[in-house]
């Protein structure tokens, strides 16, 4: 019986004498002459031992006190009993060395303090910290909850290929790699959009996947090379239905891990009663810094970026040179993204941004996009796709052509999906969320590192 199991039954019954077998590892051990006390966990859950020579015999005594140690794991047999202060025992009567630790773990954990030893030995951290163990049992319900509340909305969880011809759904620097038996180049996948398209073009009008995306970029508090993502794909809707789907995947998810809709992030309270605000990326630039790029020449814009952000402003005229959108997008992360902590849909991109939306019905220059902004980061990222398939090539040689010019984030020409548009795609509203990034949100982290269980590190 487990150690949890046993006080379970002793705290429903009341009963707390018996026989019972055990097992845990040794966290404590108390002399007292010819008899030791000691505690063992197993999970979250703790009981003491109690050893006596008298009990156990000489042979067991002697092997007991030179070979058991903390951090061994051992298996007891003996009777429950509870010590004059109350505290729930085992008078041992047998016991068995599992497993012997050829390190003694510390006495106190010290390495709290220092990050990169906690990330580079997670097995240590996970030990030693109850708080973090938390964390990742509460990352996991957290994907459980995503998963039900997208099959109880008739979404189909599917797979997709992680190693891909084209690297395609994302603007992103791939991971490459070889098939040795073909011989032939192949990505890490830096999003399954592509792939989930071509199943709702194949008639799967609701898809979704939780996977593993792998982007070859930075890393700091907000990303990971390796991280995990939501998508889902679903016919007959647009972006402004993917709104509404996820305000109420998040007030789903929040509901179990906050018990409400209001929660804490870093000490600032964040309410996540829907409707969220919407605001088109043109108006926040006005709002937030008084910039109204519609009416901007394109000198104006990119004198605007090079005055604040030069670095960005020298990278982006390198790889692939003045494109309007792209300078007025990182206007946008410049002077908006760190203000919009309340929960906030950021519309209308412009075009250039994306090459996989639809044009905006209305306005020109504009694509039905949207991301999602809480606590100033990203968490999702949604569109109304482009299903024409005569346009989507036309964009993709677009791309091709600001690869050219020295662009290394460029989507490439995949043949393949636009030969799978040409057989029809239903009218398509598409999300991605960043399920790390939600993590990071519903259990109050600031970094990326503390809600992945083993994050990139340089190597020592």
């Amino acid at each position: 019986m487990t150690v949890e199991a046993i006080r379970k039954m002793v705290e429903e019954t009341g009963i707390a004498e018996g026989e019972q077998t055990t097992v845990g590892r040794v966290n404590a051990i108390r002399e007292h002459g010819k008899a030791v006390f000691m505690d063992i966990v197993d999970g979250e859950s703790k009981i003491q031992l109690h050893f006596r020579y008298d009990v156990v015999g000489e042979e067991s005594w002697n092997f007991f006190r030179n070979y058991i140690e903390r951090g061994d794991f051992i298996g007891v047999k003996g009777t429950i009993f509870r010590t004059r202060r109350g505290e729930l025992s085992i008078e041992v009567k047998d016991y068995t060395l599992l497993s012997k630790a050829l390190y003694e773990p510390p006495v106190e954990w010290f390495g709290l303090k220092d990050v990169e030893t906690r990330y580079r030995q997670r097995y240590l951290d996970l030990l030693l910290n109850g708080e973090v163990r938390e964390i990742f049992r509460r990352r996991t319900r957290i994907i459980k909850k995503v998963r039900e509340f997208l099959d109880d909305r008739d979404f189909l969880e599917v797979d997709t290929p992680v190693i891909q011809e084209f690297y395609g759904g994302a603007t992103a620097r791939p991971f490459t790699t070889h098939v040795n038996y073909l011989d032939e180049n192949r990505y890490m996948q830096i999003s399954p959009e592509l792939y989930l398209k071509r199943l709702v073009v194949g008639g799967l009008n609701r898809v979704y996947t939780v996977c593993k995306n792998f982007r070859n970029e930075e890393i700091d508090v907000t990303h990971n090379p390796e991280f995990s993502m939501m998508e889902c794909y679903q016919a007959y809707a647009d972006y402004s239905d993917m709104m509404d789907l996820t305000e109420d995947l998040f007030v789903y998810v929040a509901e179990d891990q906050w018990g409400g809709l209001k929660g804490k992030w870093q000490g600032e309270e964040i309410d996540l009663t829907p409707p969220w605000r919407r605001l088109s990326m043109y108006d926040a630039l006005k709002e937030y810094a008084d910039l109204d790029v519609e009416c901007m020449s394109d000198d104006e814009i990119k004198n605007a970026l090079a005055e604040v952000d030069r670095q960005n402003y020298d990278k982006m005229i390198i790889r692939g040179g003045y494109v309007r959108g792209l300078f007025i997008a990182q206007l946008f992360d410049h002077y908006c993204q760190d203000k919009l902590v309340q929960p906030t849909f950021i519309t209308d991109y412009p075009r250039e941004t994306v090459p996989l939306c639809k044009l905006h019905r209305e306005k020109p220059g504009i694509i039905e996009r949207f991301e999602l902004f809480i606590c100033g980061t990203e968490l999702g990222n949604a569109y109304t796709e482009l299903n024409d398939p005569i346009l989507q090539a036309e964009l993709f040689e677009e791309e091709m052509k600001r690869a050219e010019m020295g662009a290394d984030e460029v989507h490439p020409n995949d043949t393949d999906f636009i030969e799978a548009m040409r057989n029809g795609m239903p009218p398509t509203g598409g999300l991605g969320v960043g399920i790390d990034r939600m993590v990071m949100l519903m259990t109050d982290n600031l970094s990326i590192k503390e809600v992945i269980l083993f994050p990139m590190m340089r190597r020592l």
